[in-house]
């Protein structure tokens, strides 16, 4: 029953965090234009991983697709299964590892003072990105978990199998002597055949 319930608590971990890595592919805000230094704003701008807009401080956004597949700024990777904890783990690493990647760009571009285009502070959809991501890995390792605390590891130790004979032989004769009369030879040959050895 614990098992079960755990399953269903992982199962609902992943199962968030895939919506969530989900809810950033169509959400706009990836990058917003920075405004640090600047004491009039008449516009800003905003990209996501479709398309690169401009608002003014009217309201207005003009909104530019990218032309090719090859003009796109980053692809959020996902690959998600309910029946599989190793896929829910590799979302999210994969959605981790692109939020990551994305954000390195980002950042990185803020901070070079050789960078002279327009500048770019982190998105509302990288923070979700990774939350999802992370919910995706919890909700993976508790999978993993939960189906290997059914399987125990048990150790077993072999002892040598017992008969009649050798067990009234342990109790008649001594260890040391290494002599058997051959009565019990005999009668040791007949009851395990020829393959057992005295």
């Amino acid at each position: 029953m614990a098992n079960m319930a755990t399953e269903i608590v992982a199962f609902l971990l992943s199962i968030s965090g895939w919506i969530l890595i989900s809810s950033t592919l169509p959400t706009d805000y990836w990058k917003v234009s920075s405004v640090d230094g600047t004491v009039i704003t008449t516009a800003t701008f905003w990209s996501n991983l479709w398309k690169t807009c401009v608002t003014d401080s009217t309201g207005v956004s003009n909104c530019k697709d990218f032309p090719s597949m090859l003009a796109l700024d980053a692809m959020v990777l996902f690959l998600i299964d309910s029946n599989s904890a190793s896929l829910y783990l590799s979302a999210g690493i994969c959605s981790l590892t692109t939020c990551s990647l994305y954000a390195h760009r980002i950042t990185s571009e803020f901070f070079d003072p050789l960078f002279v285009a327009q500048k770019f502070e982190l998105g509302a959809a990288l923070f979700i990105g990774w939350a999802g991501a992370v919910l995706c890995i919890l909700g993976g390792f508790i999978f993993c978990f939960s189906m290997t605390e059914g399987f125990s590891i048990r150790e077993y130790s072999y002892n040598g199998a017992t008969s009649f004979i050798s067990t009234r032989n342990k109790n008649t004769k001594s260890p040391e002597s290494p002599h058997r009369d051959g009565a019990d030879q005999s009668y040791s040959h007949r009851q395990f055949g020829r393959n057992a050895y005295v």
